[in-house]
């Protein structure tokens, strides 16, 4: 049976997350070069590569080392996530916010995650680098751009992604309706999306990590309004307070609601990958 909408809508309001130490509070590229052994092999070619090839290259180390896709997979479901991350991203979708996901991970990390914990269904879009396991049973991994052919040009961010012109694009689907956007980070990458937004938008960048470190370096370069945190329970409780300023009177969310979540990702399963435009 297919789930029942959420009783109220909120119309207008788009949550965009990054995925590493956002929305998960550890870096996935670190823990599963850790977790499977790789750490010399990432050692000896950090100095030499630039991160996106890089972990393409490391998947190769992984696989030659006879682990297979689902070693990666579980090596992933054995990582945490904080429960008030959950419960926010649950409510949030409950509430009839749209969310996404913008990160510089991977597809294959980021839905096995997401899947795991039961909240894949929840989110609208994941912009990420594809990645997919090829005849061979080996993960690749391939920039979000393709530098060779068409660069992005922005000196902000890596090559391979610039969540600044992902923004745009998806400001510009919006189109007339007014979208109050509600951005999570916590890296370098994400001060460029951040910079993208407007009056009326909300960052919400992690304390003391880089995103936070640039913002308050000049907070006059940003329109929207600052709103840090520091801990799960405090990315649920910002959040939540912010989705519930845009919304008047304040929606209200069932137990029901919440449960959509679960029900989209049954459906998908942790094997189908969603399909993700670029």
């Amino acid at each position: 049976m297919a789930p029942s909408p959420p009783a109220q809508q909120a119309p207008g309001v788009v949550v965009v997350f990054d995925f590493d130490r956002t929305i998960i509070d550890w870096d996935s590229d670190n823990w599963v070069i850790t977790k499977l052994g790789a750490t010399d092999a990432f050692h000896r070619l950090r100095p030499t590569m630039r991160w996106n090839p890089l972990m393409d290259r490391m998947m190769g180390e992984v696989h030659a080392r006879g682990k297979t896709a689902e070693d990666i997979r579980e090596c992933l479901r054995s990582a945490p996530l904080d429960v008030h991350v959950v419960s926010a991203i649950k409510t949030a979708a409950a509430l009839g916010c749209d969310l996404k996901v913008v990160s510089d991970a991977n597809t294959f990390f980021i839905e096995t995650v997401l899947a795991h914990h039961g909240v894949l269904g929840c989110f609208s879009e994941i912009k990420t680098n594809p990645a997919s396991v090829d005849v061979d049973g080996r993960l690749r991994i391939s920039p979000f751009h393709d530098s060779a052919t068409a660069p992005h040009g922005c000196s902000l961010c890596p090559e391979n992604m610039c969540k600044g012109k992902i923004i745009e694009k998806i400001q510009a689907i919006a189109g007339a309706e007014k979208q109050h956007f509600i951005y999570i980070g916590d890296g370098k990458g994400d001060y460029c999306p951040s910079l993208k937004l407007g009056e009326g938008d909300y960052v919400m960048p992690k304390e003391n990590y880089p995103l936070w470190n640039l913002i308050c370096s000049n907070k006059q370069l940003l329109k929207a309004e600052i709103h840090p945190w520091n801990s799960g329970e405090e990315l649920e409780k910002t959040l939540l307070k912010l989705v519930n300023k845009v919304i008047s009177p304040p929606a209200q969310v069932s137990p029901v609601d919440c449960s959509k979540c679960e029900s989209v990702t049954t459906e998908l399963g942790h094997h189908q990958a969603l399909r993700v435009p670029h």
